[in-house]
């Protein structure tokens, strides 16, 4: 049957989860005419798996996704019903911000905000045909045969792509929650030559809150001041809910080796490669025997159901089993599931198809984001589809793409691994994983992120505006705190306090507020002329003075990080002419296309030496080029 044309757009996003809100939200206020297709507008912003925002490593994504003018952030600080900072017995670097949702809330929020969004349609239609012509998106077609015409595409299609769900030995196709599948789409994608790999992951059993004895547990507080996720609030009070944690036990892990056979993944049922980072309640027990138990935490998921998320205990085995091994839990042993855990398999692209920008390497404005890309989790499908949103833009008006490198932002960290590294599994974002992370800490992603997105036009005036006044209070209180005098009896009387060693001289505020055992709030009892500071303004002025001399160091790494990324390739350089470098070498080279010296650097079985050679091969052409002029 023939497709019927319907209106024009700039960009059409397919798929709208964590990824396509982002990437459909920035370029509809970049002021493109956008489209964002949901197979069904309940999976707009859909939380299928754990009901939360944040986390290690994941805290940072969200506040450098608000810097750049997204909605995670302000969405969850709408949302939540438990905050929570992370870590705080660590250094700063790994502090992460993580809040429990509520899940309806949290899905109806982002639906209205895309709703009322200038030049934003969103649309519940399912795409099942990528238009493509001589190389170049030309359009979408839906399964209901309407032709939508467009310049770029972004696809972010979550786990819905080929979709199948397995619990025991039970399968059958389906996405998360119930919805349909992408089946068409992804016989579409193979058409135009887009290799497709299958990736899994997991989520546990709900059940009705009701049923668990919370009295045999130990109950999970949240934090007494709320620390928000946007940079645009300041302060926010709320009621919090509380969560509560519990541990498996030797008859838990009995009745599940008892019946290992019959789960999907031990079955031999599932083909797919799952996240090493999150393993299913059945790895756990099989590869940590030595463990007596795990955790398990009960997490509401909304103020207006009963529902309660069973984090930690993701499983594939049958109803049966999973109603037997969660109820020798302690609290647990008159638990009624309401949804069964089960794993979902997919299909996923490998992202070193991808250029840095996101886009397709042989399908011009063709750009992909979220797990399509292989990574997992929410936050880092929002952080992929505002930059595919962003990118898609400038691609439209013929600028160069916007990308962050690994020393601007875990944004940067992120997309880079994906695009240069690749991944054989479902890829989660860590705090291991930036080497800067003292410099790219999530306190700090305004002053990191925000002029560049106010450049860009993603940013508001307002936004823009304080970023500029934290930075310039922050400043001048730095500089009083490194000239302003406190003299020996006073600065001796105050460290006794605190159990503090003496002074022999007068001291500098900054130099007392290095110890470990003064704060900046402390100081307040013999500093009587600051100014009044924002709390997380003065927790960025306590670690910019206490790590200072770290900071340094590392912006000195930084430094010489980026003398090699800065120094570009040409996208069409031929590898092969160049003599030294190994066979390998050359061919992941003329694969990936690096455009940088610093990306060739870390392509796996791209060795030093490869490098050096490249590095001696192109100061030859320098020399040359200079003789010719």
């Amino acid at each position: 049957m023939k497709s019927c044309s319907m209106d024009e757009y700039d960009v059409i996003v397919v798929g709208a989860g964590h990824a396509g809100c982002e990437a459909a939200l920035a370029s509809a206020r970049l002021g493109k005419k956008t489209l964002l297709l949901a197979i069904n507008l309940e999976s707009v912003a859909m939380m299928p798996c754990n009901p939360s925002i944040g986390g290690t490593g994941k805290g940072h994504l969200v506040r450098e996704i608000d810097a750049l003018g997204g909605e995670m952030g302000i969405n969850i600080d709408k949302t939540f019903i438990q905050s929570k900072m992370l870590n705080t017995a660590k250094g700063s670097a790994v502090h992460s911000l993580r809040a429990q949702a509520d899940k309806q809330l949290y899905h109806q929020e982002m639906k209205k905000t895309a709703e009322n969004q200038e030049n934003l349609d969103l649309k519940q239609e399912e795409a099942t045909d990528i238009i493509i012509n001589e190389g170049k998106v030309q359009g979408v077609i839906t399964k209901t045969l309407v032709e939508y015409k467009c310049r770029a595409v972004i696809l972010a299609t979550g786990t819905f792509l080929r979709g199948r769900i397995f619990i025991g030995s039970t399968s059958y196709d389906s996405g998360p929650n119930g919805l349909s599948a992408s089946i068409m789409l992804a016989d579409n994608l193979k058409k135009h030559g887009i290799p497709l790999r299958r990736f899994k992951t997991g989520t546990p059993a709900r059940a009705l809150g009701s049923s668990v004895d919370k009295s045999k547990m130990k109950e999970q507080k949240g934090d007494d001041t709320i620390t928000p996720f946007s940079f645009m609030n300041d302060d926010i009070e709320k009621e919090q809910v509380s969560c509560w944690l519990t541990y498996t036990n030797e008859k838990t892990h009995e009745v599940i080796r008892e019946n290992l056979e019959k789960s999907a993944l031990y079955g031999g049922y599932i083909e797919g490669i799952g996240p090493r980072y999150c393993p299913s309640i059945e790895d756990k027990v099989n590869r940590f025997s030595e463990k007596k138990r795990h955790q398990l935490f009960v997490e509401p998921e909304g103020t207006n159901t009963d529902e309660v998320y069973l984090q930690g205990m993701a499983t594939s085995l049958p109803k049966d089993i999973q109603e037997a091994f969660y109820k020798t839990i302690a609290g647990l042993e008159k638990l009624k599931i309401v949804r069964p855990g089960y794993a979902i398999e997919y299909d996923c692209i490998d992202p070193r198809e991808l250029k840095m920008s996101m886009e397709n390497r042989s399908i011009e404005n063709l750009f992909c984001a979220g797990q399509l890309n292989g990574s997992s989790g929410y936050e880092e499908a929002a952080a992929q589809g505002i930059m595919a949103g962003i990118n898609a833009v400038l691609k439209i008006d013929g600028k160069e793409p916007f990308i962050l490198d690994r020393s601007e932002a875990y944004i940067g960290v992120l997309i880079d691994d994906l695009v240069t590294k690749g991944t054989s599994e479902p890829y989660r974002i860590m705090t291991s994983r930036a080497e800067y992370r003292l410099v790219l800490r999530q306190d700090n992603a305004d002053i990191r992120l925000t002029e560049k997105a106010y450049r860009l036009g993603l940013a508001s005036q307002e936004r823009y505006e304080r970023v500029l006044r934290k930075k310039k209070i922050i400043e001048e209180e730095q500089r009083r705190f490194e000239t302003t005098r406190i003299d020996r009896e006073t600065a001796n009387t105050f460290l006794n306090k605190k159990g503090g060693s003496g002074v022999k001289n007068s001291v500098t505020l900054s130099e007392l507020l290095k110890r470990p055992e003064v704060s900046y709030e402390q100081l307040k009892d013999i500093d009587q002329e600051r100014p009044k500071m924002k709390k997380h303004e003065a927790e960025e002025l306590q670690v910019r003075i206490k790590y200072k001399g770290y900071i340094e160091k590392q912006q000195a790494q930084i430094e010489r990080f980026r003398k090699t990324e800065h120094r570009k390739l040409d996208e069409n350089m031929n590898y092969r002419e160049i003599q030294g470098i190994r066979e390998e070498a050359k061919q992941k080279l003329e694969a990936l296309k690096p455009l940088s010296l610093g990306q060739a650097s870390r392509i796996s079985g791209v060795s030093p030496a490869d490098i050096n050679v490249i590095m001696i091969w192109l100061e030859k052409k320098k020399r040359e080029k200079q003789r010719k002029q």
